[in-house]
């Protein structure tokens, strides 16, 4: 049975309510939540089935994401890299949410499960690599990057990550822009 996620969570005293949840798959649930750094800010949560127990909920750190990705590149590197240089061109297109309808739009689940989906049979030899599935990492880069750039239209972090993936062999490099350290 897949868990709910809270209908709310606080921050800084403020309430923030639940604009969408839904399951990635049986092992995965991810809440989106109403942000407080922008009118469009999200904040993104989730929850993960470990050993039969759903674990709290979660907010996704770059360094979780890059950890995963560098298990799949020491994998299988020719197809990571494959992933990377896709969701480098993602980022390229994306666009901040600057109205409720496009913020309806992004977060229509249908469609972007369809979307993801499709995407993730691209990276099928990725499966059995990593912890995390391939349609979550898709799901979580796209969320993260909306998120990144509906709060500052000039973001580059997650570039930034995904260019040190692709290009670095260093990971103390990774690990620095991954955790924000520079």
């Amino acid at each position: 049975m897949v868990p709910k996620m809270a209908k709310s969570i606080s921050k800084k005293g403020k309430k923030l309510p639940l604009l969408l949840q839904f399951p990635v798959n049986d092992h995965f649930v991810i809440g989106i939540y109403q942000g407080t750094i922008s009118e469009f800010d999200m904040i993104i949560k989730y929850r993960q089935l470990i050993n039969g127990k759903w674990q709290c909920s979660r907010t996704p750190k770059h360094i979780h994401w890059a950890v995963d990705i560098l298990i799949k590149q020491n994998e299988k590197p020719e197809e990571t890299n494959k992933l990377i240089q896709f969701l480098l061109d993602y980022w390229e297109n994306v666009q901040p949410i600057k109205n409720d309808e496009e913020r309806e739009r992004l977060l229509n689940i249908d469609n972007l499960k369809a979307e993801v989906n499709k995407e993730a049979k691209n990276y099928e030899a990725l499966a059995n690599s990593g912890e995390y599935s391939v349609k979550f990492l898709l799901l979580l880069a796209k969320l993260l990057m909306f998120q990144e750039k509906t709060n500052k239209a000039d973001a580059y972090m997650f570039k930034d990550l995904l260019e040190h993936l692709k290009d670095c062999q260093c990971i103390f490099e990774i690990v620095s822009t991954a955790t924000h350290h520079r």
